[in-house]
């Protein structure tokens, strides 16, 4: 796939105000500081498409981007930790439930993991999540410059986690901004899940 135009569209906290139409959406979700603006910039060729910070918890909100005029790159806020109330944290899980089971036009969820530390049980569980409510994901290990090497990394590890629950994996890509791996193998895949609507 090649992007040629990547624009932002607007940010929205109630389901009923995004974008309207049946353009598909594939949205990007993962814990707080796991690398989602740096790899949804790499995806697109824009260096500050989607902004990026030192600070959990940044996206607070929908956010929109329209790709090649056909469909949409949807931001998530978050999962996890960030530095603001639980009251702020609940309204922000509510709010993304909500989405991911009633927004007919997502297509599929990629689920953001680090690879450069041991799996997680909040990366797990969200995992775990989707599949029971029958949400289409695959998962992009970010960071993928600070894996371990060897068998038992943390990518290899991650996979073991969730066979213990899991017949079947879902799709799973390795990826790292910073040395711009996986950028091809996630845009293939997403050319692959556009050319068979």
């Amino acid at each position: 796939m090649i992007i040629k135009t990547a624009n932002y569209v607007g940010s929205f906290v109630e389901l009923d105000k995004c974008p309207q139409g049946k353009a598909p959406e594939f949205a990007f979700i993962g814990r707080s500081n796991v690398g989602k603006s740096s790899l949804i910039n790499l995806l697109t060729g824009r260096k500050e498409l989607a902004l990026t910070s030192a600070k959990p918890g940044k996206t607070q909100t929908i956010n929109y981007f329209h790709i090649n005029e056909q469909w949409y790159l949807v931001d998530l806020p978050g999962y996890g930790y960030a530095r603001v109330s639980r009251e702020q944290r609940g309204k922000w899980e509510a709010m993304i439930s909500h989405f991911l089971t009633n927004r007919e036009q997502i297509i599929c969820v990629f689920q953001l993991v680090d690879a450069g530390i041991p799996p997680q049980t909040l990366d797990l569980d969200f995992s775990n999540w989707l599949g029971e409510n029958g949400i289409p994901f695959a998962i992009i290990f970010t960071k993928a410059d600070k894996r371990p090497k060897g068998p038992k990394g943390n990518v290899e590890a991650y996979q073991q986690e969730m066979l213990k629950q899991w017949e079947t994996l879902p799709p799973m890509f390795t990826t790292s901004a910073t040395k711009r791996i996986g950028r091809d193998e996630v845009l293939g895949y997403l050319d692959t899940i556009l050319a068979g609507l």
